[in-house]
This record gives C-alpha cells, structure tokens and sequence, in this order.
C-alpha cells in the first residue's frame, strides 16, 4: 500500500570534507512520480550498518534544468544514516525512496526573497534559488552560515550563480571562524536594510540559528507569516512500513469523510481512533506522506468542513492552522462529516 520507488546513484560528489551529493534517477517509467518543486525532499531507505532507517533529505538539484535527482548529505555525530551514505554510497547501489514531498516552496505571489541558511540548510535553498532566478524576474538575497570556508557546501556554484545573475542576487557570508556564533545583530546588518512589503524569508537551518535568524527578519521588517521554516527531525519510525490497523479501528465509532487528492474525490469512512493518513493508506489511497511524525508537513491538507484535532504539530504556523491545514498523519476526526483536499 505504501507507493515507493527504487532509486539507482548515478554519481557521489564530494562537496566539502563532510558532505556528498547523490545524483539519483528513477526508472523511466517512474520518473512522472519524481516530478517535484524546488524545497521539496525525498524519503530515503538507507541500508545502514545497524540496519535499515528512514531519513528525509532536500532536494538540490533544479526541477526545470536537471535531468536526474540530487540530494546532498552532510554528515553528522553519531548518524547512522548519514556516515553511512558518506562512507560507503557508490555509482551503481540503489536505494528504495518514497516520492518528493514538502510543502517548504516558494509561493508564487511573493515578490523579493530573502534565504537564510546555515551548514546544509543549504541544499533545498540552493534549488530554490535556481528556481527563483531562471523562472521570474524576482530579487533573492541569501545569507548563509557555516564553521569556516571549507565548510561552505556549493561554494562554487553559488559563485557562479553570482557571476550569473549579479543584478538580482545577493550573497552574504557568516563564517563562525571569523565571526563566532551567529547573533540577531550580525544576522540583520547582511539583510536588506528595507525589505518591501512583499518580501518573505526562507529558513532552513538548526532551531536555535533559525529562532536567531526569524528575530533578526522581524527587526528588519519582515511580516512573521512571510518567514518559513524548514525543520527536519530524525525519523525514530519505518515510513515505508504499512499502517497496522489496531483492533479497535473497526469496532470504533467512525466519522463520513470526502478527501479530493489529485483532482480524484475519495467518500472514506474514518474512524474516531485513527489518524486521516492511516485511513486512507489502509484503503489504497495514494496520500502523499513522508516522515509519519508530524514533522516534515509532507501530508498536510486543508480542511473544508468539519472538525479534527492533531496529536503532534511540529510544522504548521498559526498562519496555516488557522486558514484549515491539518497534517494527515495526525489528524483525528472530532466531527461526525467532514470534508478535505489535499491541495499543499
């Protein structure tokens, strides 16, 4: 019931003396279930030393000029997935992925961009800036911290991205070496000094650079429903296991939902016990999903009509709850209909 795919390594890149860069393509025919949006990340199985573990990593390659996929991994202490792919992914291995998920994509009516980034918050925000420059006419301005030069990931594409596109992008370094830890000061003196009111900001980096980061775009007079936020947490579950349905679900009093995904409407009896993505993957509904765990906000969905509540929300802002987005993998109905589109 789970939709995965396996994944064939075209070629490891070495970036920096702690991260690698995967290129990856799908089967022929499987490549229209690759198609994805610059932010977006992929869920991979990695066969590590301790066994199999499932880990979510962005994307960086460009959805409109490369021909096959590309994540980039950075190593971490003490991470099995990560040493793993670091250590020992070759030309030629394969690995089994769920399709691109996230819902961490520019938005279309926002005009000036500003990124901020730190280590390999980098990979989905370099895609993005591809994306931004080659398909509008939109200014971008990155601010990207790291431990020292050499550990700056894309060095030279992102020299060259400048090269390319000197009047629209704008690139500034924070290097901990030089510098220390980042500061909201520091962070706000290499941001635009008046950002328009259209202007939103990307974030992709640890929680306590990105809390430093989101004070310094506040400051700056960045509108707080105009900053995102990319949060990766570990995986502690298989995302590629099938739900198991407890006992309880079918003798549990259910609610009358209809779901639309990919323009197909789904009448689904889902009961009061169960969490909305279970459901449906129980019923061999395609429902986009990656981590399972209310953290990566790939199974978010807008309610129509009715009521749920969540067990963990570690994704949405007040912003997206209060306009009906929900994360499917938590949602619990509270109403006796209810009515949702999966429209993220």
């Amino acid at each position: 019931m789970t939709a995965t795919h396996e994944l064939t390594v075209v070629e490891v890149i070495t970036e920096t003396r702690d991260a690698v860069s995967l290129v990856l393509a799908a089967a022929h025919d499987a490549r229209e279930h690759f198609a994805y949006q610059a932010g977006q990340f992929l869920t991979l199985r990695i066969p590590a030393s301790d066994g199999a573990v499932s880990r979510c990593y962005s994307l960086s390659s460009s959805p409109t000029t490369d021909e096959h996929l590309k994540v980039t991994v950075k190593r971490t202490s003490g991470g099995l997935a990560s040493n793993w792919l670091c250590d020992h992914a070759t030309a030629g291995m394969t690995l089994e992925s769920l399709t691109p998920a996230g819902a961490f994509t520019v938005r279309p009516a926002e005009t000036e961009l500003i990124f901020v980034a730190a280590g390999s918050g980098i990979t989905p925000v370099i895609s993005m800036i591809r994306a931004v420059l080659l398909q509008s006419a939109r200014r971008a301005t990155l601010v990207y911290a790291n431990r020292d030069r050499d550990s700056v990931i894309f060095d030279a594409e992102l020299s060259e991205l400048i090269a390319a596109h000197a009047d629209r992008l704008t690139i500034a370094h924070w290097l901990e070496s030089e510098s220390g830890l980042p500061t909201e000061a520091g962070l706000r003196a290499l941001l635009p000094e008046t950002p328009g009111a259209g202007t939103a900001a990307y974030l992709c980096g640890p929680a306590a650079f990105m809390d430093v980061a989101a004070a310094a775009l506040h400051h700056a007079g960045v509108a707080r429903e105009h900053v995102h936020r990319e949060v990766f947490v570990s995986l502690t579950t298989d995302a590629f296991a099938n739900p198991e349905r407890s006992p309880s679900s079918a003798a549990a009093e259910s609610a009358t939902a209809t779901v639309e995904i990919d323009g197909e409407t789904h009448e689904i009896t889902w009961p009061k016990t169960e969490v909305l993505l279970d459901t449906l993957l129980a019923r061999g509904i395609d429902a986009p999903y990656a981590c399972r765990e209310g953290n990566c906000g790939a199974c978010a969905y807008t309610v129509r009509e009715g009521e749920v509540s969540m067990r963990i929300n570690d994704t949405l802002d007040d912003y997206e709850l209060g306009i009906g987005v929900r994360l499917a993998c938590q949602s619990i109905p509270e109403s006796d209909y209810l009515s949702a589109i999966f429209d993220r």
